[in-house]
């Protein structure tokens, strides 16, 4: 027997994997294959799937932010570091890996967690305007001014200010958030009078700020003092390892949200969400998560995206003349694109990988360095939905049991 699918089991606190009921054709390496992917994720998950699904999530004391990769963790060190502390964070990373999430991590973990954590998305507010939301105003300040306004540092006064895309401030302002950081003292817009506060800023971006500063598009002095202590998040697609967690977290929390009981993870699902590079991050993998179990029925997860290789050049690269394959262009790594071809030349193949047909073939590679590339990407053949509707999920003790063996 094989492993087939994931599962989560019926108090949806655990991911459990499936048992197939037939092993896949000797050609393919499915024991080989899913023994390296489904049971290395379920040896994961099953040591904390539990706590992320009753939502403490599979890092304790960091709420909200799931996952056991060696990336994450490294990460995670710097929080632990750096919270004790008074110094500025500097969180850089891609759209969508959870820049938040992390200023928040270093706000509840330290002295000042008992304060308020204040947050400013400092691209979403107009230019004419944020000033006054960083430092308040006084009634009749400008045009529209009727009142006094309490700006986003008083508000965070002994607590945490985060501001979010910080690249996104103009330059005309700068010099004044400068000040602040240095001097711990600002004026509000239409008075003379110095407020002093006790504030800790975390900032964070997705632009390179760096580059910036060599563009003359960003002060060179608040780079360098918001720069103190850098957190740099890795990209979901550096970070494969932790798809499963997340699926896992995502799928009983919209479920819980929907009245959705989803029992089944399909490998098929599950192989096709960690091969996708993810240029939305988290953040698109929480929305197609979403979008997958308002579709689901029957207790299985249906697979939210369309293709694998939806992004194909439109002046595909042949690679034989008999055979011909597109090379889907990524913003991944080398082995993101390498994964790409081998799934594509499988599937063309109807996932035979020997013989003058087999996808080795198409590949121009050996039938056993195929079989060796995808043991190392963690490819595996899909379950066939022939099969979908005989393959039961395992109960929880005899899935459990079965990882032992």
């Amino acid at each position: 027997m094989a492993w087939g699918n994931v599962v989560l089991t019926e108090d949806l606190n655990d991911v459990q994997p499936c048992l197939a009921d037939e092993a896949y054709e000797a050609d393919i390496p499915a024991l080989g294959i899913a023994e390296s992917t489904s049971l290395a994720l379920f040896s994961a998950v099953a040591s904390r799937g539990s706590q992320a699904m009753k939502g403490k999530t599979a890092n304790e004391g960091f709420e909200g932010i799931v996952g056991a990769s060696r990336s994450l963790r490294q990460v995670l060190d710097l929080v632990r570091t750096v919270a004790p502390t008074d110094s500025t964070a500097l969180i850089e990373g891609e759209t969508g890996t959870g820049k938040e999430l992390i200023a928040r991590a270093i706000h509840n973990i330290s002295p000042r967690s008992g304060y308020p954590f204040v947050r400013l998305n400092c691209a979403a507010i107009p230019f004419d305007l944020l000033e006054s939301e960083l430092f308040g105003h006084e009634k009749g300040a400008f045009t529209g001014a009727f009142a006094q306004k309490i700006g986003r540092f008083e508000m965070a006064d002994k607590g945490t200010l985060f501001l979010d895309e910080i690249g996104d401030i103009p330059l005309p302002l700068q010099p004044k958030l400068l000040r602040v950081l240095q001097e711990q003292e600002f004026e509000r817009l239409g008075s003379g009078r110095t407020h002093r506060i006790n504030v800790r800023v975390i900032a964070a971006t997705h632009r390179d700020l760096a580059e910036m500063v060599k563009r003359n598009e960003f002060r060179s002095d608040l780079y360098y003092r918001l720069n103190v202590f850098p957190v740099m998040l890795p990209p979901l697609r550096e970070r494969r390892q932790d798809i499963g967690l997340l699926v896992a977290h995502f799928v009983e929390m919209f479920g819980r949200k929907m009245g959705k009981r989803i029992t089944c993870i399909p490998n098929e699902t599950l192989s096709a969400l960690i091969a996708y590079p993810w240029p939305g991050n988290v953040r698109e993998l929480q929305n197609l998560i979403e979008r997958a179990v308002i579709l689901s029925n029957n207790g299985v997860l249906r697979n939210p995206l369309p293709t694998l290789d939806k992004n194909a050049v439109t002046n595909p690269l042949p690679v034989s003349d008999k055979n011909p394959l597109t090379v889907t262009p990524s913003q991944g790594t080398f082995n993101d694109s390498t994964r790409a071809l081998i799934l594509q030349a499988l599937r063309e193949a109807g996932w035979v990988i020997g013989g003058s047909d087999g996808a080795a073939a198409r590949l121009g590679l050996a039938r056993t360095t195929l079989i060796s590339k995808m043991k190392k990407l963690g490819i595996s053949r899909p379950v066939r939905r022939s099969d979908m509707t005989r393959l039961p999920c395992t109960p929880v003790g005899s899935a459990m049991a079965a990882t032992n063996m």
